[in-house]
């Protein structure tokens, strides 16, 4: 599989404090090998400024390869990562998210996987490092835990972080699945659909983490785990 060019969504919705922080990063990120990079970033709508900080981001760094989209309506962040795969020019696609859980410099730690592996798509792990700050137990170690478990059971992986944001992934394949999942059941929704395709396999490496809490921006909550349950059992009986 070529990789000549990588395209980096990134959904946001009401990420005023830290959109310009990953943006900036994203744009300054030399990629491997010298891969030419797009940014894609995607504002779902957003109640506060983050559409004006995306702008003036773009016009501040006009020579950056950034394309940008603002949603008429709140949809999800699933619906924001579909608008980007529709957008998406690269040979491959990953999601970045809009806060700063994740270091986009981990990008190339993926890149790197796939570049010296044999596995056509990788996932960034959480628990493959131990040394995460502000890790709320229940959810990252119980929840996370809990639902890559019962996905690895359906799709015949043996992956540690199903609910990764980083999945490095080839655009065709993501271009050409039928997307449903508007929000959180993204995740599984891929993970299981990707467990259908012939061939294909997921490698893992490690990624750093700085977790944040509800009062921070933190979005998803139990209602979305239950959902990712339903996703997971959904996708893996549903034909096609």
């Amino acid at each position: 599989m070529k990789l000549n060019k990588l395209s980096i969504i990134i959904p946001a919705f009401n990420e005023a404090k830290t959109i310009k922080a990953v943006l900036t990063n994203v744009a300054q990120l030399e990629l491997l090998e010298g891969i030419e990079k797009e940014i894609i970033v995607v504002n779902d709508c957003s109640t506060d400024t983050t559409a004006n900080e995306i702008d003036a981001f773009i016009t501040e760094f006009s020579s950056t390869a950034i394309k940008s989209f603002h949603q008429p309506v709140n949809q999800g962040k699933g619906a924001a990562i579909h608008k980007g795969i529709e957008l998406a020019t690269g040979d491959y696609i990953v999601i970045q998210d809009a806060d700063l859980e994740l270091n986009p410099a981990d990008i190339n730690v993926l890149l790197e996987g796939l570049l010296n592996g044999n596995a056509m798509v990788v996932y960034g792990s959480r628990f493959l490092r131990k040394d995460h700050q502000n890790t709320n137990f229940v959810w990252h170690i119980m929840g996370n835990g809990f639902l890559t478990k019962l996905s690895n059971l359906f799709t015949g992986f043996k992956l540690t972080d199903m609910m990764t944001c980083y999945k490095l992934v080839p655009s065709d394949i993501l271009k050409n699945m039928n997307l449903q999942e508007n929000r959180f059941g993204f995740e599984p929704e891929v993970t299981v659909k990707l467990s259908k395709i012939k061939d294909v396999s997921i490698q893992e490496v490690p990624i750093s983490y700085i977790a944040r809490n509800k009062e921070e921006g933190k979005k998803i909550s139990s209602k979305d785990g239950i959902r990712v349950i339903y996703c997971i059992l959904k996708y893996s009986f549903k034909k096609g």
